[in-house]
């Protein structure tokens, strides 16, 4: 059994369809069907129901899918890490970012690790928080910006940046004019967070925990300055970490106040531990703390 043949069973799992997962691998149908043919014939099961119109996967085949997937995660990071080792300053680093948080953070990183390895190709790969650890874990890219708290043991996490959240109210809300607020106050308010799955969200969910209250929401959005747009044109409150509310980008902003708790959240850089870092890789990270000291 070959790792192509793999790669070949995996996508036409995925697409459902030997004529598109053809397609997306850039062969023709007929030898696509002939090889999962072969491997069917070498492994004596059948990995798909070939129905009319789609393709579904047997018990066996979603037993294959799922091993073979770690097998394709495996050789993928295996290649770039003996790529690192073999050409040191030259390649391909693959960095995680947060896609609001990295825009305030990742401009002057970037800057100086283009200067300083020329050669290293670098590639952002924007994602949610919750995302990007999953990436990270699998192999799929080498170095990622992450919100505390992380949940994976195999992940070694370095803190970046410590920065204050602020509570965002309505410009024309009563308690805009506060110097601070005890959240409490505002428990049966409506609130506006970012969806499952952003770092953030989770953090505004634990500071409404710790005040005793669950918050009800009645908006969400997957940007950060979208929530941001709507507290500020009166939908509701929200939060916002300290890069948001010294430079908002709406054009009229909310505003933004300080809590009696001085809440505050920890970026981290994470890479995984049974991975060690290239030379690039390590002057990224280490870049990225500094910048990180200074915000």
């Amino acid at each position: 059994m070959e790792l192509r043949q793999v790669r070949y069973v995996l996508a036409v799992a995925e697409e459902r369809s030997f004529s598109r997962a053809a397609n997306r691998l850039h062969l023709a149908q007929p030898s696509l069907s002939q090889q999962i043919a072969k491997l069917e014939k070498l492994l004596g099961v059948s990995l798909f129901h070939r129905l009319p119109q789609h393709v579904e996967l047997t018990d066996a085949g979603q037993r294959f899918v799922q091993v073979g997937q770690t097998l394709v995660d495996l050789s993928e990071g295996l290649e770039r890490e003996m790529r690192a080792y073999a050409v040191g300053e030259s390649g391909k680093l693959l960095v995680g970012s947060l896609p609001i948080t990295g825009a305030y953070v990742l401009p002057r990183v970037i800057s100086a690790f283009t200067q300083q390895f020329p050669g290293v190709e670098l590639q952002l790969v924007e994602d949610t928080s919750s995302h990007l650890e999953q990436l990270l874990v699998r192999g799929k890219i080498d170095v990622s910006l992450l919100t505390m708290p992380i949940s994976d043991p195999s992940l070694e996490i370095i803190p970046a940046i410590n920065e204050d959240i602020f509570l965002a109210l309505p410009p024309a809300h009563p308690l805009a004019g506060r110097e601070e607020i005890d959240l409490a106050e505002v428990a049966d308010q409506p609130f506006i967070l970012l969806k499952e799955g952003q770092g953030f969200r989770t953090i505004s969910l634990r500071l409404c925990e710790q005040a005793g209250f669950r918050p009800r929401i009645v908006f969400e959005s997957s940007n950060i300055q979208t929530v941001q747009s709507l507290v500020a044109a009166g939908m509701g409150l929200s939060f916002a970490p300290k890069m948001i509310a010294v430079a908002p980008g709406t054009v009229e902003p909310p505003a933004y106040v300080r809590l009696t708790s001085k809440p505050y959240r920890t970026l981290v850089v994470a890479y995984r531990k049974d991975r060690p870092l290239s030379r690039p890789a390590g002057a990224f990270v280490q870049n990225l703390v500094e910048q990180g000291a200074h915000i």
